[in-house]
């Protein structure tokens, strides 16, 4: 066999891990076990938060919705029209007449 063909059954057979320098590639696989767990640790972490502000977004655009809805509900209460039908249901009507001013002369 040729060295290269045995180098690669070596590895699949897992020799490396059990030469004399094992200790040195059992360190370099624990440190890609742990940087592996980091990075999916990581990732789940960015899709709750992905998650959350299309939640967050959600929320927002109903509370917009809602807000709008209310805000042309006040202006159709605050127009003139509405406001003499709730008057005209109570007993109260329009004057006819206008306002009289009324001016204070002060002598010093």
């Amino acid at each position: 066999m040729s060295k290269v063909k045995q180098k690669f059954y070596n590895i699949l057979k897992g020799k490396f891990l059990v030469d004399e320098d094992a200790q040195k590639n059992w360190g370099f696989i624990l440190f890609l076990t742990v940087l592996a767990l980091f990075m999916i640790s990581s990732s789940h972490r960015i899709d709750r938060k992905v998650q959350r502000i299309a939640e967050l977004n959600k929320d927002k655009r109903e509370l917009r919705a809602q807000f709008v809805g209310t805000k042309s509900d006040l202006m159709k209460l605050k127009m003139e029209s509405s406001i003499s039908i709730k008057m005209k249901e109570l007993g109260l009507y329009a004057s006819q007449t206008p306002p009289i001013k009324i001016k204070v002369i002060t002598r010093n």
